[in-house]
């Protein structure tokens, strides 16, 4: 067998149905694209949000308010979810993943001050209320900043 003799089988190509060349070619007149309308042209296709001359969805439903694209969603701890932790620990946004007093990091943390802390801890954050950091404070705790 030499590369010269290879073939594909029968039926593998055939060739393609000239469309619009008469009546007796099979596909003439229309050339089996049916009598006018859309499907008919060329360059057919309205896009994904036609819907037949009905007023699109996109333009029915109202779009109300301003939706910031860059805004940053916290998670929130109370004070008052803190004193689960021993007495001494540092508490950073890994260990409250950890001990599932958060459900998600998010794009940071925030320290609320709902609730009485009656353990001094190391609490870092992201952010800290004002009422929150007093409470940290009083209960002999210290407050660290995380940055960015």
């Amino acid at each position: 067998m030499k590369l010269s003799e290879l073939s594909p089988p029968k039926g593998a190509r055939t060739k393609s149905k000239r469309l619009g060349r008469g009546n007796a070619g099979g596909k003439g007149g229309t050339s089996g694209k049916g009598h006018k309308g859309t499907r008919a042209r060329s360059g057919t296709g309205k896009g994904p949000g036609f819907e037949g001359g009905q007023m699109p969805l996109t333009r029915r439903v109202s779009k109300r308010g301003f939706h910031n694209p860059n805004r940053k969603v916290l998670s929130v701890v109370n004070v008052g979810q803190l004193s689960r932790f021993e007495s001494g620990a540092v508490v950073d946004p890994d260990i409250m993943l950890k001990s599932k007093v958060i459900s998600k990091k998010n794009d940071g943390l925030k320290i609320l001050s709902e609730g009485d802390l009656n353990v001094s801890l190391t609490v870092i954050a992201h952010k800290f209320s004002a009422k929150a950091k007093e409470k940290i404070l009083a209960a002999g705790g210290t407050v660290e900043l995380i940055k960015g």
